[in-house]
């Protein structure tokens, strides 16, 4: 127990409805259009995680398009690339994040020098050199730019056998390159400095500031937090974020939330958070990446969706309920349907493999409309996934 202060119940449907407002999926269009909106989009969500999994569009770009509607891929690009307002780091996954907010990851920069962990042990200083001595000469390249590496037995089955690549790679956690361009899944890598156009990165941050951080953006992102909400997949900052959220409460910046069905779970938010929530509108459509905020920390989203998101794509296929890589569908506040979708780009078209109802889907008298909705919003998803 954090706080002796008074808690404030909430039903799992108020509560809901805070999360779908601060991670703006309660309107159509909240961020307008082009690379700002992409800047913005980021900047709320606090952060935007990148998958390889292409079975439809990579999860950056479908999350983004969750959130703009005109969204185009170019607009990332531009983003990272042009304006510079997005970068590359690992969040709990590889992720886009705010540039504003690269100091506080210094800290995690500064840890893989001393502690590289299994991943990049195998990382030999004379490849690193290499790498490195390549860019700040020959300028910002790919692995494909890299043709006379001798090739190595793989040491895991998603390792490259080029050692260049894990050089490359443990350059970018370092902190001394920046991945400048991404195509598809091809990174551009530039030093750091350069592609920001510093004479030196900016000061690392404070573990003091780094808990105000990460406390601060799981709050502009989620509205009601938790303590494993705030440091998803990352146990060792709880201690700090812990003592910051008791010391907010003791100050009225935060409130107890009880939400129904958390048991012993422990959330929290702001005064003003609990008078920004509204209404949503019933027929708002949202097809969601399994990857999406709201779908990504699965046992918070059964909390407050009293939906249980499976992701089965490793599973084999016997064993699967929803379908390899099922996309949880969003009406108005709820979660009614899961759809196993494959796009089938070669003869331009959507494959629908299997539809499932859950929540309020499993209805029937409120089947037809759902229905409807959903196959309006498939209509733009369609057009969107084979796009340019």
């Amino acid at each position: 127990m954090l706080s002796r202060a008074a808690t404030l119940p909430l039903t799992s449907a108020e509560a809901r409805r805070i999360w779908l407002r601060a991670q703006r999926l309660d309107v159509r269009e909240p961020f307008g259009s082009g690379s700002d909106a992409v800047a913005a989009a980021v900047n709320q969500l606090g952060y935007v995680q990148i998958d390889t999994i292409n079975v439809v569009e990579r999860s950056h770009h479908h999350i983004l398009f969750s959130r703009i509607p005109s969204y185009r891929r170019t607009d990332l690009r531009h983003a990272q690339t042009v304006t510079k307002s997005v970068f590359e780091y690992w969040a709990h996954a590889l992720a886009y994040l705010p540039t504003e907010t690269l100091r506080f990851f210094i800290a995690d920069m500064k840890h893989y020098r001393l502690n590289p962990g299994r991943w990049f042990a195998s990382v030999q200083p004379n490849d690193l050199r290499r790498v490195l001595r390549l860019v700040t000469r020959d300028g910002a390249l790919t692995i494909r730019d890299i043709e006379d590496d001798v090739l190595q037995d793989k040491l895991h089955p998603w390792a490259s056998r080029k050692p260049s690549k894990r050089a490359l790679e443990y350059a970018f956690f370092l902190g001394r390159l920046a991945i400048s361009e991404r195509n598809g899944m091809l990174k551009t890598y530039e030093l750091m400095t350069r592609h920001f156009g510093w004479e030196k990165p900016p000061k690392a941050a404070s573990a003091t500031e780094i808990a105000a951080y990460l406390l601060d953006r799981a709050l502009r992102a989620q509205g009601i937090v938790s303590l494993d909400s705030v440091c998803h997949l990352d146990a060792p900052r709880k201690p700090a974020v812990a003592k910051l959220i008791g010391a907010r409460v003791r100050r009225g910046e935060l409130i107890p939330v009880a939400i129904d069905g958390a048991g012993k779970q422990e959330h929290w938010t702001a005064p003003g958070t609990l008078d920004a929530s509204g209404g949503i509108a019933p027929e708002l459509v949202h097809i969601l990446s399994p990857f999406d905020p709201l779908i990504i920390q699965r046992k918070r989203t059964k909390l407050f969706f009293g939906y249980d998101h499976k992701f089965e794509a490793y599973l084999p296929k016997e064993k699967r309920q929803f379908g390899y890589f099922a996309l949880p569908v969003l009406v108005g506040d709820g979660i009614v349907a899961a759809l196993d979708i494959k796009t089938d780009r070669q003869n331009r078209r959507l494959l629908m493999q299997k539809w499932t109802w859950v929540g309020n889907g499993t209805k029937r008298s409120a089947r037809r409309e759902l229905k409807r909705n959903i196959e309006e919003e498939l209509d733009r998803f369609e057009k969107f996934q084979l796009g340019d």
